[in-house]
């Protein structure tokens, strides 16, 4: 039977991962408030879940982009994050999932159910959790706002506050951004 040490790469994989939210409203500074938090350490991964299906998201992506430095792989997944974190998550010291939001408006299109996101919500925490890696996740708080008139719309906004509340629940540390200031809530 072999006693041999494990490397560096190893022991990373060993460790549980520390998982910490940034929430906000729109252009509230929670993406770069995110790649702030995220610090320094590589090998890193940006899990983009936004897809460029319109001219005014597709810029919206490219300034996100302009905003990381090159050492950032980006990793765009709008479906299945959590089967790429099992395959790939122990590869990075730092993974920025940006964003939950965008990521359930995206499983919704393909019918999946609340019952199953909130399910996958679970499933994602823990594929977070066994990478290993400093792990930051940006979601939009939706229900600051105005309450929407279309039934659709409220349901979303409501989804969208479970699913925060049951990734809240489990994070290290969580921080709500606004106007550009980063609060500490956990």
């Amino acid at each position: 039977m072999s006693t041999r040490r494990p490397g560096k790469r190893e022991a990373v994989r060993q460790t549980k991962g520390r998982i910490i939210l940034v929430l906000g409203g729109a252009s509230s500074g929670k993406s770069e408030a995110a790649l702030r938090l995220a610090g320094l350490g590589a090998p890193r991964a940006f899990i983009a879940t936004g897809q460029g299906l319109d001219q005014e998201m597709a810029l919206r992506i490219a300034r996100h982009q302009a905003t990381r430095s090159a050492d950032w792989e980006t990793v765009e997944e709008p479906l299945d994050v959590e089967a790429w974190l099992s395959k790939h998550g122990t590869q990075y010291r730092t993974i920025l999932f940006d964003c939950v939001t965008l990521w359930l408006s995206n499983l919704i299109g393909t019918g999946v159910t609340e019952e199953a996101l909130l399910a996958r919500a679970g499933t994602l925490l823990e594929h977070m959790r066994g990478s290993g890696a400093r792990v930051v996740l940006v979601s939009n708080e939706l229900g600051l706002g105005l309450v929407p008139i279309e039934p659709s719309a409220r349901a979303f906004r409501d989804l969208s506050g479970r699913v925060n509340q049951r990734i809240a629940a489990e994070v290290d540390e969580a921080y709500l951004v606004v106007s550009g200031i980063p609060l500490r809530l956990r």
